[in-house]
């Protein structure tokens, strides 16, 4: 197998067009129907007033100071994500969670919700009967669940209300954006255009944008779907390395090298026991029984070995050496680092 060879990616993979994009939509809503479930009305008042709202709404006026105790009503926050180019009367999947202390959202109906975009304006209306993926049972202080029951999702719960204006057609121009930046690539990206139509229509503006000249021939969705199709091949990326704090986790990608280095490396593990000692005194003596803790500590330490780490100029050279040390993933975290900062390891460091 040849390491780092070239290998061809389509445009679309690479690149999105600029104003081609989902737009996030949220709501807030009532889910009834619950089975004794729902939320507790004196911990989440605001659940009480939305449904006052709600039946005032329906002509039904309530008195005011009346204590409603309500068990099957859980309040909630609906979210659903707008697709390019949707228009009135689609269908979209909407997901609802529970936002106040209800146990359990299975088998209840979402009540007609509006849902609106970062602008305010209504693009879409919710409603339809909850799906949630777990289970749960209670009985006599014993309690069981299966998955997460404060979620649910409706499929094809929405429905589109608005279209959201289209900039595609209104310029000459098309922006095409690279998902990860790069000079080369934006570089490499502008030939393959050129190169496909004959003429010089494609210029990259930056690391991301690539500027492209729409042909007054060809109609707009033909020559984006012509676009799309060009194979490119990108250039490499950037030596990195993610280092994960929290699990351990160590990934590193392909340009990757290693410089000659010595590396040291020991265990150190201190272990504590303790036990507990009673004292029990004789009989009819009038003492009392003690209880006492004796606690043993013990110090191991691995003997430290000092490791020539020879370089490589491959990914697999690498993990090679690094596997020579025989540290575990939690060491390989200030290993690297310590490469990192004597000048050994040619990547960059990004912990998350």
């Amino acid at each position: 197998m040849v390491i780092g060879s070239a290998h061809a990616e389509r445009l679309k993979d690479l690149a999105s067009i600029q104003g081609v994009r989902s737009n996030q939509l949220v709501g807030y809503g009532l889910v009834v129907g619950l089975d004794g479930t729902g939320d507790q009305t004196t911990q989440t008042p605001f659940t009480v007033q939305s449904i006052i709202s709600m039946m005032q709404q329906m002509g039904i006026n309530i008195p005011i100071g009346t204590n409603l105790q309500l068990k099957n009503v859980a309040a909630v926050m609906v979210t659903a994500s707008l697709p390019a180019f949707s228009q009135p009367g689609q269908n979209l999947d909407v997901t609802v969670s529970s936002m106040g202390n209800a146990k359990s959202l299975r088998g209840g109906t979402l009540v007609m919700t509006p849902l609106k975009g970062a602008d305010n304006q209504v693009y879409a209306m919710a409603q339809g009967n909850l799906v949630v993926g777990g289970v749960g049972a209670s009985a006599n202080g014993s309690q069981t669940q299966i998955n997460h029951l404060g979620v649910g999702r409706i499929s094809s719960g929405a429905t589109v209300e608005r279209a959201v204006p289209s900039t595609l057609n209104l310029s000459d121009t098309i922006s095409l954006e690279l998902k990860e930046s790069d000079f080369s690539t934006a570089n490499i990206v502008a030939d393959a255009i050129n190169k496909k139509f004959g003429t010089s229509i494609a210029a990259a503006q930056d690391a991301r944008v690539i500027k492209v000249m729409a042909p007054a021939n060809l109609s707009r969705v033909s020559f984006l779907a012509s676009l799309e199709t060009i194979d490119v091949n990108p250039a490499p990326g950037y030596a990195k390395i993610i280092l994960n704090a929290r699990t351990g986790s160590v990934v590193m990608n392909q340009s990757v090298t290693l410089e000659d280095c010595a590396v040291s490396h020991g265990n150190l593990s201190v272990v504590i026991n303790t036990a507990p000692v009673i004292s029990q005194p004789g009989a009819l003596s009038g003492g009392q029984t003690v209880v006492a803790a004796r606690s043993e500590i013990t110090i191991e330490k691995e003997p430290g070995k000092v490791l020539k780490v020879d370089g490589g100029a491959s990914l697999s050279d690498v993990i090679k050496a690094l596997n020579a040390i025989g540290a575990t993933p939690q060491d390989l975290l200030a290993i690297l680092q310590a490469m990192k900062a004597a000048g050994s390891l040619r990547a960059d460091l990004e912990v998350i």
